[in-house]
């Protein structure tokens, strides 16, 4: 239950699967493997982000850029800083289309680059999830739960089992936000020390602006000592049909159907 919490604030609606991966500083560790130079270090890991949760809602087509922020504190009391912007789009069917592009470090001269593009089919259950790089596409099944919605009015303040801490939800009431009608909420939930490694009370806060009529957090900042401060933020959206174009494999790209093939009924009397 106290994890579940911890992935409602962190993850707000279940925010989509597929992370970024930061551009610079991050490489994958494994144990007892030694540096190119000879050298063995300790510690290490691979950081990924995790963007909003947009759900298969049709008849609610839009276009947007999402813009994302993620800044870490340093030792000497300064911070280290993230960011990327990519397009977002869903048709009247339901479908999406997402690219995903690395972080990049906030005022640097390493540009991001996109790594994937994602197109999801709620009602043909597939997903064509396509490599930037390599220039093929592999045709999946679409394994999500196609009819998840995120509702922040069933969020409840109250206190966690066992005395493990507090939840607070607060109504900040309603706004328009790059000119679409969005609800404002803050969500906190504290840990008591001693629950999660924390010697003192522990609090995660997520703020954002949901809009009921497309289904998602136009924009949502979410800060916990774990991971610092990420933001999400829509920059610019439109709420006409997508050219259907997008909703196709990329012109250019191999697609490889990786669906396991459908079984077929043995012949009578065999």
């Amino acid at each position: 239950m106290l994890l579940r919490c911890l992935r409602r604030v962190l993850r707000q609606g279940l925010i989509v699967a597929v992370a970024f991966l930061l551009l610079v500083g991050t490489r994958r560790v494994q144990a007892q493997t030694p540096d190119e130079g000879g050298v063995s270090f300790d510690g290490g890991g691979e950081e990924v982000l995790q963007s909003i949760f947009v759900p298969y809602l049709p008849n609610a087509p839009f276009s947007l850029t999402l813009a994302a922020e993620w800044s870490r504190p340093m030792n000497n009391g300064g911070s280290f800083t993230t960011v990327n912007s990519r397009p977002i789009k869903r048709d009247s069917r339901g479908r999406l289309y997402e690219e995903r592009w690395l972080m990049s470090p906030k005022g640097s001269n390493i540009p991001s680059r996109m790594s994937w593009i994602q197109i999801a089919d709620p009602q043909a259950k597939t997903l064509c999830q396509c490599n930037a790089r390599t220039k093929v596409c592999e045709l999946l099944k679409l394994n999500d739960n196609v009819s998840l919605r995120f509702d922040p009015t069933r969020m409840e303040s109250g206190p966690l089992k066992n005395g493990k801490g507090t939840t607070t939800h607060e109504d900040l009431g309603t706004l328009y936000f790059v000119g679409v009608r969005v609800h404002e909420y803050k969500d906190t939930i504290t840990l008591n020390a001693g629950v999660m490694g924390n010697d003192l009370p522990m609090s995660t806060v997520r703020r954002y602006r949901f809009s009921p009529e497309l289904g998602f957090n136009l924009s949502s900042v979410v800060e916990a000592p774990q991971i610092g401060r990420q933001t999400f933020t829509v920059t610019e959206i439109s709420t006409t049909e997508p050219d259907p174009s997008y909703f196709q494999p990329p012109e250019g790209y191999k697609v490889i159907d990786r669906r396991a093939p459908a079984k077929t009924a043995d012949a009578p009397g065999r």
